[in-house]
């Protein structure tokens, strides 16, 4: 299973992994209680209850690179082109437009 953490302007807003071929999306407990938490996404509004996709999740694919800097990307980092996890855990951790990043969650455990 990979696992991320996802970011919402640098605070911990909650866990995307992916098992086999099935996406799971579940908000950080901390992150539901704040007072000023924003959902990630229009599709995506604040619940307890985990949300789960045989598809990576719009939000996530809006992160990455098309065309010609896609191709780029993976050819300099060997991911395959298909591998929408591996090039969002690759590409959108670093300084970019938007409030999110996205981080490999190399503490995984079943959130």
């Amino acid at each position: 299973m990979k696992s991320a953490q996802v970011f919402y302007n640098k605070i911990l807003a909650g866990y995307l992994s992916k098992k086999g071929k099935r996406y799971r999306f579940v908000y950080e407990k901390q992150y539901l209680t704040a007072a000023d938490s924003r959902a990630i996404s229009l599709t995506l509004p604040l619940r307890e209850a985990p949300y789960e996709s045989d598809i990576l999740f719009p939000v996530f694919v809006n992160l990455l690179s098309e065309g010609a800097n896609k191709a780029m990307q993976v050819r300099l980092l060997k991911i395959d082109e298909n591998d929408y996890f591996g090039l969002l855990l690759a590409t959108a951790g670093g300084d970019h437009i938007g409030p999110l990043s996205i981080k490999e969650d190399h503490a995984a455990t079943n959130h």
